[in-house]
C-alpha cells in the first residue's frame, strides 16, 4: 500500500489536497462520502494521478477533478487542469485523452412514449441498420474523399451541415458552435486521416451508445420547458467521439511527446503524462491535429443524429412527427484556451460532467458499441453529461 495522501474538508464534499514533494500547485477534488469509500477501495490511485498532473510546468492553481473521479490514462478521468504558456506551460495528449471530443448529444422531440411504442421494435431495427457500431464499425459505402475529410476536420459539424446532415440552425445548440478553431489537418497524420475516412456517422466501441429515451419526471419546469422536454417526450442520447482517427493523433503524439519531455527537461511522474511546451513546434502540431479530431468527433454526431432522423422516418415518423431537434450536445474530452487569473491558459478536461439534470428518463432502447440489436432496461439515468 501507497504512502497515505493528505486532504482536508474545505466545505461539504470539496477537498483540499495540500502541494507537497514535486507539486507546484494545490489539487482539490469532489467527493461524497460514497466517492471517498471508492477512492479509498482504490488506494487512491486516481488522487495520485491528481497529485501528478499538479507537478506539471505552468499549471495554474488548482489541479481539479469533478465527481466523476476515477483512474484514466495519466490524467485521471474527472481532471481538469489548466497551463499558462507564457509561465512555460505543457500540453498533454493524456490530459485530453484517446477520444478527442468524446461527447454527448441529447436530441428531444414531438413524439410521446405511447405514440412511439406500437413502432418500438421497427424503430430499434432501423437504428441498428442505418447506425454502425462496434469494434471498426465504419460506413464504406458512405466512405469520404480526402478533401471532405479536411473540410470536416477544419470545419467540424458545419461541414456536415454541408454535406446535407441537419441544419445551420442545429450549430446554435452544439458547444463552440460545432467547432474548435486553429485545426490544422496537415498535423494529422496519413494513418489517422485513414482510419476516420470511412467512420463518419458511426459509434464505435467501448461505452458509447445511441440510446431512446423516455422523459419521466421534470426537475426544473422553467428550465425544461425551454428545451422542449416534458413528462412522456421521447429523446434519443448519443455518447460517441472521434473514433479511430481521434484515438491515433492521441498515438502519434504520446510518442512524439515522450521524446519532446527528454528535449525540453520535463520530469515526468508518470510516462503517460507525456507533454510538450505549449509554445513549442511540438506542442503547436499537436493542437491542430487535437482540434482537428475534435471537429471530427462534432462532424459525426451530426451524421449520426441525420441517420437518427433517418430511421424515424423508415418506420412511418414525418418530420413533422417527429420533430427531433438538438438539446445540446457537449464534450467531456476536449481541451481549450481559455482566461484564467488574467492569463491566457490551456485548459483540459477528461470526463468532466455537465450540469444538466433537468429530467429523469427511463431507458427504453439502446443501440450499444458492442453492435448487440438492442435491449431493453428497467433503470433509469439522470439526463446529463456521462
Amino acid at each position: 500500500m501507497a504512502d497515505p495522501i493528505p486532504f482536508t474538508e474545505l466545505a461539504p464534499n470539496r477537498y483540499r489536497i495540500p502541494a507537497f514533494g514535486a507539486m507546484r500547485v494545490d489539487a482539490e477534488f469532489y467527493a461524497s462520502e460514497t466517492i471517498l469509500a471508492d477512492l479509498a477501495a482504490e488506494d487512491y490511485a486516481s488522487l495520485r494521478q491528481l497529485i501528478n498532473v499538479a507537478t506539471l510546468p505552468g499549471i495554474v492553481a488548482p489541479a481539479l477533478a469533478m465527481p466523476d473521479l476515477h483512474w484514466g490514462y495519466g490524467f485521471p478521468i474527472g481532471g481538469v487542469a489548466a497551463f499558462d504558456a507564457a509561465q512555460g506551460g505543457v500540453v498533454s495528449p493524456g490530459g485530453v485523452g484517446y477520444d478527442i471530443n468524446c461527447g454527448v448529444r441529447l436530441l428531444t422531440s414531438s413524439l410521446s412514449l405511447a405514440e412511439l411504442k406500437p413502432r418500438q421494435e421497427a424503430l430499434a431495427n432501423a437504428l441498428y441498420r442505418h447506425v454502425p457500431a462496434g469494434v471498426g464499425s465504419a460506413r464504406q459505402a458512405d466512405k469520404r474523399s480526402h478533401r471532405e475529410l479536411g473540410a470536416l476536420l477544419r470545419e467540424g459539424a458545419r461541414a456536415a451541415v454541408a454535406l446535407g446532415y441537419g441544419s445551420e440552425s442545429d450549430l446554435e445548440r452544439i458547444e463552440s458552435g460545432g467547432r474548435l478553431p486553429g485545426a490544422d489537418p496537415e498535423q494529422v497524420s496519413a494513418r489517422a486521416s485513414e482510419r476516420g475516412l470511412p467512420q463518419l456517422g458511426t459509434l464505435g466501441s467501448g461505452n458509447h451508445f445511441l440510446e431512446v429515451q423516455a422523459v419521466d419526471a421534470i426537475y426544473d419546469a422553467e428550465a425544461a420547458a425551454v428545451m422542449g422536454l416534458a413528462e412522456g417526450t421521447i429523446t434519443v442520447l448519443i455518447h460517441t467521439g472521434s473514433r479511430g482517427l481521434g484515438h491515433q493523433v492521441c498515438t502519434d503524439y504520446v510518442g512524439l511527446f515522450l521524446k519532446a519531455a527528454a528535449k525540453y527537461g520535463i520530469e515526468l511522474p508518470d510516462r503517460q503524462l507525456a507533454a510538450a511546451p505549449i509554445n513549442s513546434p511540438e506542442g503547436a502540431a499537436y493542437l491542430g491535429a487535437m482540434a482537428a479530431a475534435a471537429n471530427f468527433a462534432f462532424a459525426n454526431r451530426q451524421r449520426i443524429a441525420a441517420s437518427v432522423a433517418t430511421a424515424f422516418e423508415e418506420v412511418g415518423f414525418t418530420p413533422r412527427d417527429h420533430g427531433l431537434r438538438i438539446v445540446y450536445d457537449l464534450a467531456h474530452n476536449n481541451a481549450k484556451f481559455e482566461t484564467h487569473q488574467g492569463g491566457r491558459c490551456w485548459s483540459t478536461a477528461r470526463g468532466r460532467r455537465g450540469p444538466l439534470a433537468l429530467t429523469r428518463t427511463t431507458c427504453r432502447w439502446s443501440i450499444a458499441a458492442s453492435a448487440s440489436r438492442c435491449w431493453c432496461r428497467a433503470t433509469w439515468a439522470a439526463t446529463r453529461l456521462c
